[in-house]
């Protein structure tokens, strides 16, 4: 579910694997690319479905990367509490973060969070990227992606990085598209960051870098 990859090459690779994998142009991502190009050893927090082939290409710059699925984690019943006397259920939110944010004191420099938020249940969301904030080094930059649209045909990805400024997605499980914000909405949630900037996109996905 979790796991802490070193600077240096892994020996997993997933170059041969390529099935389902629709390129995509991402502004963002090449803004990023551009940064852990020029910065040694840095700390990636990449929150996704697990990916080889970002594992491999962090690892080839000499950074580490430490992955964590929440998607997947949040759909589990376990996180549901039953709600008493006509009352509606709640989402266990602190033993979430307890359990699938407790990085055990680290802090990161980059974090990818692509579209996480926008199928994390709406009482996650708020504390999730106060989570981020906290364990963000000043300074440090994330990544996140979000849908414009409630399209039905929407699918739940795993994004792949290259070393150009294409991400290539693959389709990684059947969850629900929960949130669609407007950039006013947006630009709430990142209230607490420093800065953040917009990229256009010719698809349904806004882009945006943020800065700690």
């Amino acid at each position: 579910m979790r796991n802490l990859f070193g600077g240096g090459n892994t020996t997993t690779s997933s170059r041969g694997n390529n099935a389902g994998r629709v390129p995509r142009h991402s502004s963002g991502w090449n803004e990023l690319m551009k940064y852990l190009r020029t910065q040694e050893s840095l700390r990636i927090l990449d929150i996704g479905p697990t990916s080889s082939t970002n594992i491999n290409y962090i690892t080839s710059l000499g950074h580490s990367i430490y992955m964590a699925n929440v998607v997947e984690e949040a759909s589990k019943p376990e996180w549901v509490i039953p709600g008493e006397a006509g009352e509606e259920p709640r989402f266990d939110v602190d033993r979430f973060l307890h359990s699938n944010f407790n990085f055990s004191g680290r802090m990161f420099d980059v974090v990818i969070l692509w579209d996480t938020v926008d199928y994390l249940p709406e009482a996650l969301v708020g504390p999730v990227i106060s989570r981020i904030h906290e364990v963000l080094q000043p300074g440090g930059l994330m990544l996140a992606f979000f849908h414009q649209t409630s399209n039905p045909d929407t699918v739940f990805c795993r994004y792949h990085l290259t070393d150009t400024d294409v991400v290539e997605m693959q389709r990684a499980g059947n969850y629900p598209l929960l949130n669609v914000y407007n950039n006013r909405k947006i630009e709430n949630m990142l209230s607490g960051f420093s800065n953040y900037r917009f990229f256009l996109a010719k698809d349904s996905l806004r882009e945006v870098i943020i800065t700690r």
